[in-house]
């Protein structure tokens, strides 16, 4: 039993660190979440650093690695252009150390 136990922990821990490989797709029907970028930190639900290596994406804390092929991505996200089509708003950081959630209501949309 512990046995078992023990390796749906790390099959559970090892779904969520990789849950911020993300694709860019081109058509909103195609997108696990809708996205729009907000001009000012203030109003986002996420702060997004763009990590230049798969490694460095783990958990789910706004760091995010694009992937070059959809079948790749943990998350499909689509752009849109209006604030109001979007499930969630993002700002991109300029560091590491700035990435992070804004309104924790909208984390399990990166799951």
């Amino acid at each position: 039993m512990k046995t078992s136990l023990l390796i749906l922990s790390f099959l559970f821990v090892g779904f969520i660190t990789n849950a911020q490989k993300v694709y860019s797709v081109k058509y909103e029907s195609q997108a696990n979440v809708k996205v729009f970028v907000v001009d000012y930190e203030s109003q986002c639900d996420l702060k997004v650093y763009k990590v230049s290596y798969e490694s460095q994406a783990s958990g789910n804390d706004g760091k995010w690695f694009f992937v070059d092929y959809e079948s790749q991505a943990d998350k499909k996200i689509f752009f849109v252009d209006y604030e109001s089509q979007a499930d969630l708003k993002i700002f991109f950081v300029d560091y590491e150390s700035q990435a992070g959630w804004n309104n924790n209501s909208k984390k399990q949309l990166m799951y």
